[in-house]
């Protein structure tokens, strides 16, 4: 583990180019840090959506996860708001994983598999 001062020697501002990013050191405007993590997720997927029904850190109420989409974040976000639409409840894209409000396996699977996706039920 690095030690405090090496994670804190960083230039975090500079007059000539504004704010740097942290990682590469390169002014924001020309980051692209985020594309390639996001390229590099979508890389390491196998083509296949996987929809699971999660209750656990959730106090109990049960969420519909859907993973595995190759799509970027803009692109799942849309595919979010859709499928929410579909189910009629509320959901949340997190880490490139689309979250749904209750258990709607059955009709996402109907959906996902019209859209030309692979589609497993997961999980129990």
């Amino acid at each position: 583990m690095a030690s405090l001062r090496d994670q804190l020697g960083g230039l975090v501002y500079s007059t000539e180019k504004g704010n740097t990013c942290p990682s590469c050191r390169e002014p924001l405007e020309s980051c692209r840090c985020d594309a390639d993590s996001e390229q590099a997720r979508i890389a390491a997927l196998d083509g296949v959506v996987r929809i699971r029904r999660e209750t656990s850190g959730r106090k109990g109420k049960g969420v519909t996860t859907i993973s595995g989409i190759p799509l970027t974040t803009a692109e799942l976000k849309d595919l979010a708001k859709a499928l929410k639409k579909r189910c009629g409840t509320g959901g949340a894209v997190k880490d490139g994983i689309i979250e749904i409000q209750g258990d709607h396996r059955d009709s996402l699977k109907q959906e996902l598999t019209a859209r030309g996706y692979q589609v497993k039920l997961a999980g129990g």
